[in-house]
């Protein structure tokens, strides 16, 4: 399994490493942030502008593969992503902005994996009861609904039931309330304002766990195996348990590569609509701004997540997959 592991990591990496570099190539031929200090009023000179991104390690005068092999050895010798436009640390506001970003997003992987898996297999043990319908009809609802309109709806509906109770118990932007005090306080205010965004990314984005997990289960719930168990001596439930979730969950397991990347990139909507200043609001300023190195650290950073979630999913698979562990 080590050795395993240490091949797929050294191929993600590769891959990480391919897509960083093209993502540079392509924003430090297409970006042009200079064009912003010649809109400033009072307008600097050329010279002026050219002095300043040469200082900065933007030197846009000379080629793109010439600033590639200077921005690709910063990394690489002194892990140093570079500056921004603004003459930011790419080192220091990634950094700020990852950990909040990362607090958001984890709790809510793990939450819409869990809800999602367990919905699943409850709205196929009820197959076309009550129970199913609504739940599938949610998850399906759930697909087709923007995001942006999702997260803004559940906004309002805590803004209304913060009304309806006459005081602010869920805050709906921010990550805390200036000034509050250290200990409890701090604690049960930070509560109250991860609660909101977590929700919101939570029941926005178990859909597809659910479904996935209800379609694959009902499968093998009538395949030879299971009738096979039944037939010496399984009730229904104990077969489903011990055969059938067994099977159908392999390849929701494999789904994982590409639904933590997912959640991440949906949830920058959700830093937008809930002020959060994560990630999300970072790489659109840097885009916005013509930011190559803060831009390029974004696209990196995903990578990063696809093959996190890529790894995890192997693992996954292994653990309810035999034929995995043998191979």
């Amino acid at each position: 399994m080590i050795k395993y592991l240490a091949k797929r990591i050294v191929t993600y990496s590769v891959m990480v490493f391919i897509v960083t570099s093209v993502t540079y190539l392509i924003t430090v031929t297409t970006f042009k942030p200079w064009l912003l200090d010649e809109n400033k009023n009072p307008r600097p000179s050329p010279e002026q502008i050219e002095n300043r991104f040469r200082l900065l390690g933007l030197d846009f005068t000379k080629n793109p593969f010439e600033r590639y092999l200077d921005w690709i050895t910063g990394v690489i010798t002194r892990w140093d992503w570079g500056r921004t436009p603004l003459g930011g640390s790419v080192n220091m506001e990634f950094g700020d902005r990852v950990w909040v970003s990362t607090r958001l997003y984890v709790a809510a992987i793990i939450l819409t994996m869990v809800i999602g898996i367990a919905l699943g297999v409850y709205s196929a043990a009820r197959q076309y009861k009550w129970q199913d319908r609504v739940i599938t009809s949610y998850s399906y609802i759930s697909y087709i609904l923007p995001a942006v309109i999702g997260y803004f709806l559940i906004q309002l509906l805590f803004i209304a039931i913060n009304q309806a109770l006459g005081s602010t118990v869920f805050f709906v932007t921010g990550i805390s309330t200036p000034g509050v005090q250290p200990g409890w306080p701090a604690f049960w205010d930070g509560v109250a304002h991860y609660f909101v965004p977590t929700f919101a990314i939570t029941i926005l984005g178990w859909w597809n766990y659910q479904i996935a997990q209800r379609q694959y289960l009902l499968d093998n719930v009538n395949a030879d195996f299971v009738r096979t168990a039944r037939a010496k001596g399984l009730t229904r439930t104990q077969a489903i348990r011990k055969h059938a979730l067994r099977v159908s969950f392999i390849p929701v397991a494999q789904s994982i590569a590409f639904t933590i990347p997912a959640i991440f990139a949906g949830g920058y909507f959700a830093e937008i609509i809930f002020a959060w200043p994560g990630i999300g609001q970072w790489s659109i300023a840097a885009i916005s701004q013509g930011d190559v190195n803060s831009a390029t650290a974004t696209v990196a950073f995903g990578a990063v997540i696809f093959a996190f979630g890529a790894i995890l999913a192997d693992l996954a698979t292994s653990l309810v997959d035999p034929r995995v562990r043998v191979q």
